[in-house]
């Protein structure tokens, strides 16, 4: 057998090498299920109302480490400070929300089916679930995973990204001094090769992805070998469609604060700047404003909005899909280089940009900007940008901007082939609401009532009277 593989992340604001880890033996990996199977037992000794206090101490537990917390994602992965702590509160947020309210997400569904039999439908939890996460909400992406699936009843495993290792380790401790069972929650410092391992044991009930469209497709190939439900939320290329009847202002100012969120790096951030022509100039000589006003730098700086990208060879692919999106024709109006001079040299920085001009078959159009890009695209009339919002793979959130509020949400319901759609307003994950995509964008829903049930057992039970 050949020697554990270490692995050294890099802080990707200043290339400084991070802690290293060292990933977990096939052998560590199997004890580690069997933990995993000993504490979904003791789970199913224990009640609703001890798990909810359980879940309401690791609230306060995320709120007490707050700084803490907010300093290692600055580190590990380049998060602004300005917005880490509004990670952390979100994280104790839902970990509140299904304190609350699983009880209620988790009766028992009494049908009627006739007079000589009694039938109801049990959510009954299933066991280990595997949460394969990514690095862009080290904290949130785990927490909206978590809290359902332990207030359910069932232990996760996680594997996460490895340049954002001790936020995983972080994660593991919170729920161990919450007072779960030793082992209902792990954090499995594994590889590729280590989850399909996971994957394919037979204690391992499900699979929760959030990462690529790739990842998703291969993740879901060795979970249906094993006959594993999965759920997915993976890429996005959220289409804002600015109609001709929109508040120019509240669209750009919106736009640029989706776009620009968590420096770029989010699935559900705006992609695809869709608007109408006629509002057009004034749209970008708004939103040129907006991305100038920026604060690119160090992130433990409060004044900074923009921080690095998580790595460095992010970054690169980001700057050749902008490269490659110009020479189709496209052009920049603003941004489109990587820093070269000062401190912002040193880490895995690319400045705010707008491309404008873009159309189909060009990478700003086709691909996922996971970088702080606008793509600004101009149509004609309103129903032309409303059938560019859809000429994607993608279906994972979108936006409308129209003064005519019933028509914009008509719109979104009939128009915009995605899971979740705003009007006038950025997309935004809620505890409160179901979260996720159609097409490339994945499946299945995370949060809300209909998040819990994802990864339970909807057992029906009849009795004759």
């Amino acid at each position: 057998m050949s020697d554990p593989k270490t692995i050294t992340p890099t802080n990707p604001a200043t290339g400084e090498d991070l802690p290293s880890f060292t990933l977990l033996t096939e052998t560590e990996i199997d004890a580690a299920i069997g933990r995993s199977i000993e504490a979904f037992e003791a789970l199913g000794k224990t009640t609703l109302a001890e798990r909810s206090r359980w879940m309401n101490r690791a609230a306060e537990i995320l709120e007490e480490r707050k700084n803490e917390l907010v300093t290692l994602m600055a580190n590990e992965m380049g998060k602004p400070v300005s917005a880490g702590g509004g990670e952390v509160d979100k994280c104790a947020w839902v970990c509140r929300y299904y304190a609350e309210n699983a009880e209620a997400f988790l009766a028992d569904e009494v049908i009627e089916t006739g007079d000589d039999q009694d039938s109801f439908v049990a959510c009954c939890p299933i066991g280990p679930v595997l949460a394969v996460m990514p690095w862009n909400f080290p904290l949130w992406q785990v927490f909206r995973f978590a809290a359902p699936a332990l207030m359910a009843g069932n232990t996760g495993l996680l594997k996460h990204a490895s340049n954002v290792q001790g936020c995983a380790r972080a994660i593991e401790e919170i729920f161990d001094k919450a007072g779960f069972p030793g082992g209902a929650f792990q954090n499995l410092a594994i590889d590729h090769d280590g989850a399909e391992q996971v994957i394919a044991d037979s204690r391992v009930r499900a699979v929760s992805l959030t990462g690529s469209t790739s990842a998703g497709r291969h993740i879901a190939a060795t979970a249906g070998k094993h006959l594993k439900k999965t759920v997915l939320e993976l890429g996005g290329s959220d289409p804002y469609v600015v109609l001709a009847a929109a508040d120019v202002e509240l669209a750009a100012k919106t736009c640029a604060q989706s776009r620009l969120i968590n420096s770029g790096q989010s699935c559900i951030a705006a992609k695809r700047f869709i608007v109408v022509e006629s509002v057009r100039d004034e749209f970008l000589e708004r939103l040129v404003t907006e991305f100038r006003e920026q604060v690119v730098g160090d992130p433990h700086d409060e004044k900074t909005t923009v921080g690095p990208m998580a790595r460095t060879d992010l970054r690169d692919d980001l700057a050749d899909q902008v490269r490659r999106s110009l020479d189709a024709g496209a052009t920049c109006l603003l941004g489109g280089h990587v820093p070269d001079q000062g401190e912002l040299a040193r880490g895995a920085y690319y400045e705010p940009t707008i491309l404008n001009e873009v159309v189909p078959g060009m990478p700003a159009f086709d691909e996922e900007l996971f970088g702080p890009v606008a793509a600004v695209i101009t149509a004609r009339d309103d129903e032309e940008a409303l059938e560019l919002a859809n000429r994607s793979s993608f279906g994972l959130g979108g936006a409308v901007f129209t003064r005519d509020k019933e028509r914009g949400e008509k719109l979104a319901r009939e128009r915009i082939d995605c899971g979740c759609v705003a009007v006038n307003q950025f997309v935004a994950s809620d505890p409160r609401l179901p979260f996720g995509g159609v097409k490339d964008s994945g499946y299945g829903r995370e949060l809300s009532a209909h998040g819990i049930r994802e990864f339970v057992n909807l057992k029906t039970i009849t009795s004759a009277r």
